[in-house]
């Protein structure tokens, strides 16, 4: 997924912190530009609103950051049926490619992410693409997650998509949980994943939900434009 680096005047400042634009090619729908954090180094949280909900220094930056494994999911998202009446949520969204190419394609998406940049970072993305608005939510799980009960995920979805996003042992199986909350009962649940080591906990925790895995390995040869990609796309259903 070649990445062309633009010189683009921000709308508005960025105080404490540095961005960048890239023009992202995803194959199956036209380049989106999205703008990112300049690199893994940024780090801007005042008043600890990020520390409050669990995200430290160290972790602050990557939801701004664009990810392999979210331009994978992005591809696939670019290759589903669009159907109207279904409704799709992703979880840990970070910069929403998968949503922005989902909601470019007329899907009825919903971004959602614990950070507390997330929002304004989509909303920046839509208007440099074009698009009209789209539903952002506050998605957390976990023992800092939060009720808030105007801006939480409060709805079930058809479909629930992540990417990278078993970053933690979670030997309570939040994240199922959370799943399991607001996921339809005939819904799928995508998970693109490289190959982290907390895949057997999130497998276990999700068939105690009554999930059953469909895993496919992600085997990608390097090319000209893009990096080579190890991972797994995890698909779960209920048996």
């Amino acid at each position: 997924m070649p990445a062309l680096a633009l010189d683009v005047p921000q709308s508005e400042g960025s105080p404490g912190y540095q961005t960048k634009y890239e023009s992202i090619a995803v194959q199956g729908v036209s380049n989106l530009l999205i703008r990112s954090l300049l690199d893994k180094q940024q780090f801007y949280d005042p008043e600890e609103a990020a520390l409050a909900l669990g995200i430290s220094s160290a972790f602050w930056s990557l939801f701004g950051l664009l990810w392999p494994s979210g331009s994978h999911l992005a591809e696939r998202m670019a290759r589903r049926p669009v159907s109207g009446h279904e409704r799709i949520l992703e979880i840990g969204c970070g910069l929403a490619l998968s949503s922005l190419v989902g909601h470019r394609r007329g899907a009825n998406i919903t971004a959602s992410d614990c950070h507390p940049l997330a929002g304004e970072f989509l909303k920046e993305n839509l208007r440099l693409n074009h698009l009209g608005p789209m539903d952002y939510r506050h998605g957390h799980w976990g023992e800092h997650a939060t009720q808030q009960q105007d801006l939480a995920v409060n709805s079930k979805f058809d479909l629930i998509i992540g990417s990278d996003i078993l970053y933690e042992r979670d030997e309570r199986g939040d994240l199922a949980h959370y799943i399991n909350a607001h996921i339809e009962d005939h819904a799928e649940v995508w998970v693109v994943d490289p190959n982290r080591g907390n895949r057997s906990h999130f497998h276990r925790n999700m068939a105690a939900q009554g999930f059953a895995l469909s895993e496919e390995t992600l085997d990608i040869s390097a090319t000209e434009n893009a990096a080579a990609y190890k991972g797994r796309m995890l698909t779960y259903a209920r048996d």
